[in-house]
């Protein structure tokens, strides 16, 4: 009986097996997935710590997602792109104003960083152990790390990933031959104006990368290839161009006005604050707040560092075989380029007087010196690779010795002795090297784990202060108060908390009227007689207006709530 019974082809297709991810890869997705789970876990402990520049951000998402006003710049000055606003607005819109919502784009731009960087690293050369290794190095999160990537605070947690884009598209155009490559210079070009427009610290990278392609591709890019460059270029920095044009502003008349207000440091401090704090703050080697003085030994290996991988990246383009196209020296130029990317936005920073006055805070300057971590790190990985610059063994050794005897050569011993002693003399300075550049990488991730441990240690204190804000916000609500003064660092944070049903101007601690980035503000302020004042207690600003509280007519009530002080006009 042979009914209903199928015969199987003889060829019948096999289960395939399912296709695993290497080992590498497989651990580089774990770190990268818990670098971003890590930093989520720290946005809902409400770390790092807001303040009232990113609420300022917040306040233009917030006018965008109403439709109230669509702003070029940052609330009260010429400089500083608002494309962290309007990555936010629509989440404003669909969930209120919040320092959550704010930050969610940050995150989504941290995690393309990392993808961008570890595809970056690949494309450079790197084995996928390699690739590993700088992802682990970009999940650490101390203080000054998390700051840059999360806050909202405008130019710094879209530097990074736009500078990987930049780098892996200038290794695809210098790669491939000409032909059907205007996605990818269209897309140089839009993401190098979207950064004209949004921060210029990233200037010294796009320099850098594009004058390899102007010595690469200027064939190309004296034809149609420049077209679509300069078109997309103009497109990303559309909104500057327009705003300067319109309004006859000079961004960067403002930026280079901006660097050089206050008094001049001296260059002890800057050369201090630029090359001894910059380096380790901005590799999240420090604490937060400080730098420990044994946390400053990047400032040592950071410019030996730039330096050795700057050389080793020169003599493989000198060296490398094939045109200009081959992989080998593309990488290399590409690696040079960010190197000295990275040299440019140093120096930049060390000449300049944030570096001498506000060395902990200003180190936010440096922080795209993350995007050449891939090239940074290189001649270290080079080194501690176990199979690099290995002496022969003794198997080896043997196997020559008798292949020669077959041969009819006869073995000579002396010279064998010869050779054996300039093997081993070049295997032991191998060895040296190895384990020189292995400490090195231990001290880099040992460092900047201990200072993640720090940002953990200190989230309850952080969070309690943003629970201590909320509660004056509650409290403010329940008064019914709709306007009040108080400091700089208190104004647009609870204005932005409270989705302006509370509108804040800013005053000194001698009560004049500070810097209001919305003037609107204050005009809305002095038209109600009943605006209270709020203030931190125990700050200078409540101990002034400590002194106007009585029981005669014009002077003030004051009410306290969870380390606030808030005072009431008495009517």
């Amino acid at each position: 009986m042979t009914a209903g019974v199928r015969e199987e082809p003889r060829e019948a297709a096999r289960p395939r097996t399912p296709r695993r991810l290497p080992l590498p890869t497989l651990l580089a997705v774990l770190v990268g997935f818990a670098a971003v789970g890590y930093r989520l876990a720290l946005l809902f402990a409400d770390v790092p710590p807001t303040n009232s520049d990113e609420a300022t951000m917040g306040l233009a998402a917030l006018h965008i997602a109403r439709g109230d006003g669509f702003p070029v710049w940052f609330y009260g000055q010429a400089y500083m792109g608002t494309l962290e606003a309007y990555l936010a607005a629509p989440l404003v819109a669909l969930a209120g104003p919040s320092v959550l919502v704010l930050r969610l784009p940050t995150l989504a731009l941290y995690a393309l960083f990392l993808l961008l960087s570890w595809r970056l690293t690949r494309r450079l050369g790197g084995d996928r152990w390699y690739a590993l290794l700088v992802v682990a190095v970009l999940a650490l999160g101390a203080d000054r790390v998390v700051k840059n990537q999360l806050i909202a605070g405008g130019g710094y947690p879209e530097l990074n990933p736009a500078g990987a884009a930049l780098a892996l598209l200038t290794v695809g155009l210098c790669v491939t031959g000409p032909g059907a490559r205007w996605p990818r210079w269209a897309a140089w070009g839009l993401i190098a104006g979207v950064l004209l427009w949004v921060d210029p610290l990233i200037l010294p990278y796009v320099l850098t990368l594009g004058v390899l392609l102007v010595a690469w591709r200027w064939r190309e890019l004296a034809g149609r290839a420049g077209v679509v460059l300069a078109g997309a270029l103009l497109l990303g920095a559309a909104p500057m161009v327009v705003d300067s044009l319109r309004h006859g502003r000079n961004p960067v008349a403002a930026v280079l006005a901006a660097g050089g207000t206050g008094a001049p440091a001296d260059w002890a401090d800057r050369l201090h604050g630029g090359l001894v704090l910059g380096p380790p703050l901005a590799m999240g080697f420090c604490s937060p707040g400080r730098c420990a003085t044994w946390q400053l030994w990047w400032a040592v290996a950071f410019p030996v560092l730039l330096a050795l991988a700057a050389l080793t990246a020169w003599h493989t383009l000198r060296r490398a075989s094939g045109g200009p196209r081959s992989a080998e020296r593309v990488s290399a130029g590409v690696r040079l380029a960010l190197l000295g990317g990275a040299a440019g936005v140093l120096a930049a920073y060390a000449v300049s007087n944030a570096a001498g006055r506000t060395p902990i805070e200003s180190s936010r300057y440096l922080s795209c010196l993350a995007v050449a971590v891939p090239a940074l790190l290189w001649p270290l990985w080079q080194a501690a690779r176990p199979l690099a610059a290995r002496p022969l063994t003794w198997r080896r050794q043997l196997a020559e010795v008798a292949a020669s005897e077959e041969g009819g050569y006869r073995y000579l011993p002396e010279v064998e002795s010869i050779k054996a002693i300039g093997e081993r003399a070049a295997g032991a300075r191998a060895r040296v090297a190895g384990v020189g550049a292995l400490v090195v990488l231990a001290g880099v991730l040992g460092t900047g784990a201990a200072a993640t441990v720090e940002v953990i240690r200190a989230a309850p204190a952080v969070h309690a202060e943003a629970d201590r804000h909320r509660s004056l916000v509650d409290t403010l609500g329940a008064l019914g108060v709709r306007h009040v003064r108080g400091g700089y660092w208190t104004c647009n944070r609870l204005t932005y908390a409270t989705g302006e049903n509370v509108l804040c101007a800013v005053v000194e601690d001698d009560l004049r009227p500070g810097f209001d980035r919305l003037p609107a503000y204050r005009r809305e302020v002095a038209a109600d007689p009943d605006a209270a004042w709020v203030a931190l207690a125990g700050s200078p600003l409540a101990a002034r207006l400590d002194a106007r509280l009585g029981p005669e007519a014009g002077a003030l009530d004051v009410v306290t709530v969870a380390g606030w002080r808030i005072y009431l006009p008495r009517r």
